[in-house]
């Protein structure tokens, strides 16, 4: 789609320091009524501080250069009550994460109205019928959802569909939005980048989407700005830019959001024996209380779930936000209790066992997060954060000995023994959860369960560490149990396949043959879902002719 005239927001060599460190250098970047621009990069890149130098909300700190037009509006040098009269009327913004977006004291009503009522000098009533119109108009209606809700009551799928009402409450001429699904499941980002897509055709907005998944930018921008290091790279249509790959960087990221790990695959029989079996397995949660007398009946997370896992194999564990694939992952961990069924480890059945008698079976169990820096003590240096587990052996190391475990450790996944003195904070996302992966093989552990563990990596950093389970798995034998809702990652790591539903298996066996020819409607819908970088580049360049 060709667009003219004189854009609505238009940024003109904007430079931006911050102390000593040059951010930005010389950005150009233009946006006209109506389109969708891709902002795609790695971490680092730039890419959220240009969206905060087009706010305003940039560190006290910050030095800026050059030009950031908006509607005929220089925004460089305008006042902070300009800026306030702009920000939530004329631009709005949608954040990566909706929780720490939200007020967790007050209601979903309150705060989409508050805008409204800021700009507006709506009264209380008239500002709240707008703000039940919007949530209507972003999927939650009254009958589900009514204004009196508060931020925790809803999932997170929801909660990104209220930061969006907030945003767009008052039909602004612009929308920013930074990581808008990096932690929904594929049916979930589906339904949001549809209603971003559909608010954007409706008023005419402009939108910047952010994003790492060149994916999702394929299916939904009409042009798209490749930033390396503070600088663009590549700017021109989407599907041609991408087709095309003219500039080194933009064909690096386009294999690594493709890339499936070399993985050296062993012949050797499994064993009779599983590492894991799961039998009958089911979870109940108490039902919200009714009265004060009376209680709901208990909600069933894990209904009846039985699978086995052998050494060396990696399973992947899929399935829409809410079916149960977290709940059934903390009882393989024995950090939650099963309601009934057997859970049995190496010969061990876990369900009654106490916190020493599992002891033992934790050696040879480890767990990688979804947040490396959430899962560490920020005042903890290397060595005591990947030297954690080794109070599950039977004879604690020596400090020697166990200055030798975490160096080797950190070898294993590519980290300099030097490290070991440093902070979580002197590592990037992706360092930090090697660090992880070091923590969860200083054991040698058996079995690793991974939730999430990539999902909020960009795409070069996902690559390696995809590589790095893949290696590990060959050379140390460790089995993966691996959660996620990013089905290019099952495909890429995976040897079977378990799909969640509702807390049900609904469909499992070899993870190829499930993702190219799905039997289930709840595989059909993940498959259907998912985005796919060759898939989105060939709609776009038919859609034009091309």
């Amino acid at each position: 789609m060709a667009f003219s005239g004189a854009p609505i927001l238009d940024i003109r060599k904007l430079g931006l320091s911050i102390g000593k460190f040059e951010i930005l250098k010389d950005v150009d970047l233009n946006i006209h009524e109506g389109e969708v621009m891709g902002l795609v990069g790695e971490s680092g890149s730039g890419k959220s501080m240009t969206a905060l130098a087009i706010m305003q909300l940039l560190p006290l700190r910050a030095r800026t250069a050059g030009s950031i037009t908006f509607d005929n509006r220089e925004l460089t040098n305008a006042s902070e009550e300009a800026m306030c009269a702009l920000r939530g009327d004329d631009i709005g913004m949608v954040f990566q994460e909706p929780m720490t977006a939200l007020n967790p004291v007050k209601t979903i009503g309150e705060q989409v109205a508050e805008g409204i009522r800021l700009h507006t000098r709506a009264n209380r009533s008239d500002a709240e019928n707008r703000a039940r119109r919007i949530l209507d108009r972003v999927g939650l209606p009254a009958a589900r959802f009514p204004l009196s809700r508060y931020p925790h009551e809803l999932s997170g799928g929801q909660r990104q569909r209220v930061v969006i009402a907030i945003a767009c409450a008052l039909n602004p001429k612009l929308l920013i939005a930074d990581e808008p699904t990096t932690a929904l499941d594929v049916v979930l980002q589906k339904q949001i980048l549809e209603l971003l897509r559909d608010l954007v055709d409706e008023n005419r907005m402009s939108l910047l989407l952010i994003s790492h998944d060149l994916a999702v930018v394929t299916d939904m921008a009409d042009r798209i700005t490749i930033m390396r290091n503070g600088e663009v790279v590549e700017e021109g249509e989407t599907a041609k830019t991408l087709a095309d790959q003219v500039h080194p960087y933009t064909r690096q990221l386009a294999q690594a959001s493709m890339h499936v790990p070399a993985r050296a695959r062993h012949k050797t029989r499994r064993p009779e024996q599983p590492l894991l079996t799961l039998t009958n397995v089911c979870r109940d949660y108490p039902g919200s209380r009714i009265s004060l007398l009376r209680h709901a009946p208990p909600f069933r997370a894990v209904n009846n779930v039985s699978f086995s896992l052998a050494e060396r194999q990696s399973l992947a564990l899929v399935g829409r936000s809410g079916c149960g694939k977290s709940s059934l992952a903390r009882m393989v961990l024995a950090l939650d209790p099963i309601t009934s069924g057997s859970i049995n480890f190496t010969g061990t059945e876990l369900a009654g066992q106490s916190g020493s008698e599992l002891r033992h079976v934790r050696q040879n169990m480890q767990v990688v997060f979804q947040d490396p820096y959430g899962s560490f003590n920020p005042r903890h240096n290397v060595e005591r954060l990947v030297a954690e587990p080794l109070h599950l052996l039977d004879k604690a190391p020596s400090p020697a000995k166990r200055r030798e475990l975490v160096a080797e450790a950190l070898h294993q996944v590519g980290l300099d023994a030097r490290d070991i003195e440093k902070y979580p904070h002197e590592f990037s996302g992706g360092q930090r959860q090697r660090l992880s992966i070091a923590r969860a093989i200083i054991t040698r552990p058996k079995l690793i369960v991974a939730d999430e563990p990539v999902s909020a990596l960009d795409v070069s950093i996902r690559a390696q560490i995809l590589d790095l389970f893949a290696d590990l798995n060959d050379r140390l034998g460790v089995a993966y149990l691996f959660i996620t809702h990013d089905l290019t990652v099952a495909r890429a790591i995976t040897d079977d396949v378990l799909v969640m539903h509702e807390g049900k298996i609904v469909e499992s066996g070899n993870t190829h043959k499930i993702l190219d020819d799905p039997e289930s409607e709840a595989a059909r819908q993940l498959v259907a879902a998912a985005p796919d970088l060759h898939r989105a580049i060939r709609r776009r360049l038919a859609m034009q002719g091309e």
